[in-house]
This record gives structure tokens, sequence and C-alpha cells, in this order.
């Protein structure tokens, strides 16, 4: 894939946070993309990054919301997790200009004014306290399970309270 442009990288690692279980919508793109460049992104770039990392097939639409393809993922599968930011946005770069696309695919119309109406949504929820766009969706009810349900096999008794004689 030529040229390789930096916010194709960061948009494809803030995908990869933000589209791990369900596809993300732009709001929470451009909030990730925030939190991995420490700026917000310029709505044109985005949008650019979006078109170009669709037609290669990197970036899949679902409705409203984005996600990553096959591809894509692979790519994120040989970064190392302890690396930072920059190490992993340096790889990824080097990953994208040795990408060859496989087939044409259609570019995903983001336009600009919808990036902006994201970019906007995410700037008056970052002064107001209390509420994080990354949270904000309700979460499931976590089961509880008693703890004598958990335990398999013998209960271990501490050491004072062991009987002597028996080890």
């Amino acid at each position: 894939m030529h040229p390789v442009h930096e916010i194709d990288a960061v948009l494809i690692l803030s995908l990869s946070i933000v589209a791990k279980r369900r596809p993300a919508d732009l709001v929470e793109i451009v909030t990730a993309t925030s939190l991995t460049q420490d700026t917000l992104p310029a709505a044109p770039l985005l949008s650019g990054a979006f078109a170009r990392l669709s037609a290669c097939g990197l970036v899949v639409g679902i409705d409203d919301s984005y996600t990553l393809s096959a591809d894509a993922q692979e790519m994120l599968a040989s970064q190392r997790k302890n690396d930072d930011n920059d190490k992993k946005l340096s790889r990824l770069m080097e990953h994208l200009a040795r990408y060859k696309c496989k087939g044409e695919h259609p570019a995903l119309p983001v336009s600009p004014e919808q990036l902006l109406v994201a970019i906007n949504e995410v700037r008056t929820t970052r002064n107001s306290p209390g509420k994080s766009l990354l949270t904000s969706k309700p979460r499931p009810k976590p089961v509880w399970i008693p703890k004598k349900d958990l335990v398999q096999g013998k209960q271990h008794l501490s050491s004072n309270r062991r009987k002597p004689g028996v080890p």
C-alpha cells in the first residue's frame, strides 16, 4: 500500500482499541484516535485515511459503524503488547508499506462533515465532567456465583488449624 500516512496507522490502532467486540461508531473512533495521538485529529485527514484503508480492504463498514478486516487484525497480531504507542505506530507503518491490496474494495463514504460532528461531540464531552464516551455503554450485570461453588476438590486448612501429627 503506497503511500503510507501516519494517520492510517493511527486509525488502525484506534480501531483495534475500540472495535474489539463490536463495530464502533465515529464518535468512539475519534475518541480513541485522540487518546492514541493526544490530540484530536483533523477531519479531512481522517476522512482520507478511511478512504485509503477501506479501498485496500483493511477497514470494513457495517451500517454506520466500522471495524477492522481480517488482514488488519493480522497486522496487529504481530505487535508486541509492551511497546508504547510510538513504537506500535512505526511498526504498523512498516506493515502498511509492505501490504499489497487484495482485490478491489469499495471506499467507505465517510465525509469530513460527519467527522466534524463526531469531533465536536468529543470536544463537548471532554469539557463536561462525569461522562466518558468509551464507558457510556450499559454493561451487563455480572453473574454472582457463591464462593462454595467455586471451590473444587479439598479445602486447604491454614497452617495454624492443622491437626498435630498430620502433614
